[in-house]
């Protein structure tokens, strides 16, 4: 009987696969509809009345009408929601909000979660994950003898007004169909736990020896589960305590800097990996060619409509929008989504950049305010990210996080960028380490390379190792430990770097 059933859940992916590759080949006019629906569904909303939803047609009204949005402007009719008001920002009353990780703020953004966006957006796009996989992999037994799937959740809270509060992935968890509870480790008691301390050893216990056939989550924390789990039971390879693992859907950090990492617990050539694009307030992108690492498919059909503004124009005063149809390749854009959530112009603090536009596929190239430009360098995440990957595979060196920040002029008037990296395996000539990243940055940054030539603006890069450990520990005093939270890479200030150097001095 379980085969029975496991042969119709891949057959049902499989059968999707038709309607991705109609709406795949109608990304535009999605997206023109998409925007008629929102306004629409939202035009006796509050917000809907005070921008005179009902009066728009077209793109043109819909900009000159309704402005651009930070969760700063946002927050005043969010905080009401939360508190169980109605047809606010959308229609109706929102019970869940998806607390966000974002690194670029110390305080927490609660995000309208509506059932709209739960099932139309993420439990859609969840749907499409499978479909794309298995339409890769057809011969793929991922459900075979109730193969799971380890996901890490987050937590949550129940508000007075009964509304969920916390992690996306908790929320989602939490509501998914009791048939796909079966295909999911650990328990949702377990999935849901807030102590991060207390989570790793509980997933530990409730998934091994169990058939987990692939990964679903943040690279950074489960690296920090099987380091625990090769404490609780030596393996020399994941399939060592997991036979049928084939599969790990990775997201929320560029998965470049893990690479070698996941190489060395699955050294196999048939283990696959799929990046997905899911934040707080949606889910945006999927890879759907194995060929391209790091590309994925913008999700059009998802009930989330996208703008685009240029970096180059993100700082002027009225920057210049566009829509879909008017990106270029290899452009880094500031995505701006309005969502079935009620999220309405809002800059979400991504930057993402083209490569294809048939079908729209996109990379993530960094964070709107997470970068360092004190000198006119512009280095973005993007580089780092790219910069670590190529010189720890040169180095034969596996980094586990990084941080960067500038270092201020001296008064002989030069700056510099410093620079604290946790290495599960360290280089042997650190110096050379140190000399051979620098020269990288250079290579896929002019800007920087300019700023660096002769030490004119910038000397060479400062490089403190941490102890193994350290970045968990200083997440955790942030209280951002676990879950879908992530380490900042770049900052324009000192902030990050001094808290961290205070501990590993």
């Amino acid at each position: 009987m379980k085969s029975l059933i496991e042969t119709s859940i891949k057959i049902y992916f499989q059968s999707r696969k038709y309607q991705i590759e109609f709406w795949k080949k109608n990304q535009l006019p999605s997206q023109e509809f998409l925007l008629h629906d929102l306004l629409h569904k939202a035009q006796n909303t509050e917000y809907g009345k005070k921008y005179s939803f009902d009066l728009i047609t077209n793109y043109s009204d819909f900009i000159s009408r309704v402005p651009l949005s930070t969760y700063t402007d946002l927050e005043p009719y969010i905080t009401r929601m939360t508190l169980g008001e109605k047809d606010i920002l959308w229609p109706g009353t929102v019970t869940r909000f998806s607390k966000s990780s974002g690194t670029t703020n110390d305080t927490s953004k609660y995000i309208p979660v509506s059932h709209d966006a739960l099932y139309q957006n993420n439990y859609k796009a969840g749907r499409d994950v499978y479909s794309m996989f298995f339409s890769s992999f057809p011969d793929s037994d991922l459900f075979l003898n109730k193969g799971s799937a380890i996901s890490l959740g987050g937590s949550f809270d129940i508000n007075d007004q009964g509304s969920k509060i916390g992690d996306i992935s908790a929320i989602m968890i939490s509501e998914i169909p009791l048939w796909a509870q079966e295909y999911r480790e650990p328990s949702l008691e377990v999935a849901v736990m807030k102590l991060w301390k207390e989570k790793i050893p509980a997933i530990i216990n409730d998934t091994y020896n169990k058939n987990i056939t692939h990964l679903s989550g943040v690279p950074t924390w489960f690296i920090g589960i099987f380091e625990e789990m090769q404490k609780k039971q030596p393996y020399t390879t994941l399939r060592d305590i997991w036979p049928n693992m084939e599969l790990f859907i990775h997201g929320a950090v560029a998965f470049g800097p893990y690479r070698e990492i996941f190489k060395k617990l699955l050294p196999f050539d048939d283990m696959k990996y799929l990046e997905v694009y899911n934040a707080s307030e949606g889910f945006f992108g999927i890879q759907d060619d194995q060929s391209k690492p790091g590309e994925m498919v913008l999700l059009t059909d998802h009930g989330i409509f996208y703008e685009f503004i240029a970096m180059d124009d993100y700082e002027h005063k009225n920057p210049k929008t566009i829509t879909l149809c008017d990106v270029d390749l290899g452009v880094n854009y500031a995505m701006i989504i309005s969502t079935n959530s009620g999220l309405w112009r809002y800059d979400i603090g991504d930057t993402v950049c083209f490569t294809s536009l048939s079908p729209y596929r996109i990379k993530i190239s960094g964070r709107t305010k997470h970068f360092i430009n004190v000198f006119g360098e512009e280095l973005m995440v993007g580089n780092t990210d790219m910069a670590i990957e190529k010189i720890s595979k040169k180095h034969n060196v596996v980094v586990v996080e990084y941080t960067a920040g500038p270092i201020f002029m001296n008064n002989q008037g030069k700056g510099g960028h410093e620079w604290i990296i946790e290495f599960d395996t360290p280089p042997q000539n650190i110096l050379t380490f140190i000399s051979d990243l620098d020269i990288e940055l250079q290579n896929l940054n002019s800007d920087y390379k300019a700023k660096r030539q002769n030490d004119i603006a910038l000397q060479e890069l400062i490089l403190h190792m941490a102890p193994m450990g350290t970045f968990g520990i200083w997440m955790g005093s942030r209280g951002k430990l676990g879950g879908q939270n992530k380490v900042p890479r770049l900052s324009n200030n000192r902030k990050y770097i001094e808290e961290i150097l205070l501990m590993i001095k």
